[in-house]
C-alpha cells in the first residue's frame, strides 16, 4: 500500500517503493502538498514528485536510476559541428538563472510524443519558481539575438545536480543547454546529473542506469558538499571539446 503523508510526515524508506512487477514501479508516496521543505526532503532522499493534474502529489524512487555521469557525455559529429558554430557567434550565449520561470513555463509547454498535457502542472511550476528563490533550482538558458530559443532546469543540493527538463525553440537549443550544464558541472567538481528514467534519447547522450542504492549513496554525500558557483563562463567550453 502506497504511503500517504500529511504536512510535516517523513517518508518512507525508499526501498519500500512499489517494484518491478508492480504497474507503477518506483511510486512511493503520494500527499496534498507540495511545499519548498517537502521538496529539499525528497531530492535528498533520491525521490521526486511526478503527477498529472487531478491527482494527488505522487513521489518516486526509481531502480535502477537513470544518471549521466559527466565525464560519459557523448557530442556526437552534427551536434560538434552545431555548438563549435554557437560558441563562435556574437549573437550566441549561455545565461544562467536569467529567466527560471520562463525555462519552466516552456518546459510545461513541450508537446511530447505520446504524452497528454504535462506532468509540469501551475503547482509544480510555483514550488519549483520557490526552490529557486531559496537557491535549490537553477536555469540553464540557450540565447541567441536576445531571444531565449532553449534551455532546461535542474535541482541542486550541494553537489549533487538533479536535472528535471528541458525545451527547444530552435533545434539543438536545448542540448547546447545540456552541454553548457555538463561544462560548468566539470568545471565544478560536479560528477553526475540524476536524469530519473530511462529514454533513449538520454542513453544516446551518455546516460546509464545504476542502482538505487548508489545513487542514494551519491547524493548523501554529494548533497552535503559546497555548491558549485551558478554562474556561466565561457571558459567553461573547454571542458568540453570541440
Amino acid at each position: 500500500m502506497i504511503t500517504w503523508l500529511d504536512p510535516g510526515d517523513p517518508f518512507p524508506p525508499v526501498e519500500c517503493a512499489c517494484g518491478a512487477e508492480s504497474s507503477t514501479p518506483g511510486l512511493l508516496a503520494a500527499s496534498q502538498h507540495l511545499d519548498l521543505g517537502t521538496l529539499r526532503q525528497a531530492y535528498a532522499r533520491g525521490i521526486f514528485p511526478w503527477y498529472s493534474a487531478g491527482q494527488p502529489v505522487l513521489w518516486w524512487s526509481t531502480d535502477p536510476r537513470m544518471v549521466l555521469a559527466v565525464s560519459e557525455f557523448r557530442i556526437h559529429h552534427s551536434f560538434r559541428k552545431q555548438l563549435a558554430r554557437f560558441r563562435r557567434a556574437h549573437h550566441c550565449e549561455i545565461r544562467i538563472d536569467s529567466s527560471f520561470a520562463s525555462v519552466i513555463g516552456a518546459c510545461a509547454d513541450v508537446q511530447r510524443p505520446g504524452q497528454h498535457g504535462t506532468w509540469i502542472v501551475p503547482a509544480m511550476q510555483q514550488a519549483y519558481v520557490s526552490l529557486h528563490h531559496a537557491g535549490l533550482a537553477h536555469s540553464v538558458e540557450t540565447w541567441i539575438d536576445g531571444q531565449l530559443v532553449g534551455g532546461l532546469y535542474c535541482v541542486a543540493l550541494g553537489r549533487a545536480v538533479f536535472g528535471e527538463s528541458m525545451f527547444s525553440r530552435v533545434s539543438g537549443a536545448s542540448k547546447i543547454a545540456l552541454a553548457a550544464l555538463v561544462a560548468l558541472c566539470r568545471a565544478q567538481g560536479v560528477l553526475q546529473i540524476d536524469c530519473q528514467q530511462n529514454t533513449a534519447h538520454l542513453a544516446s547522450l551518455g546516460a546509464r542506469e545504476i542502482a538505487r542504492r548508489d545513487f542514494c549513496a551519491h547524493v548523501e554525500l554529494a548533497s552535503n558538499e559546497a555548491a558549485p558557483i551558478w554562474e556561466w563562463r565561457p571558459v567553461y567550453w573547454n571542458q568540453i571539446a570541440t
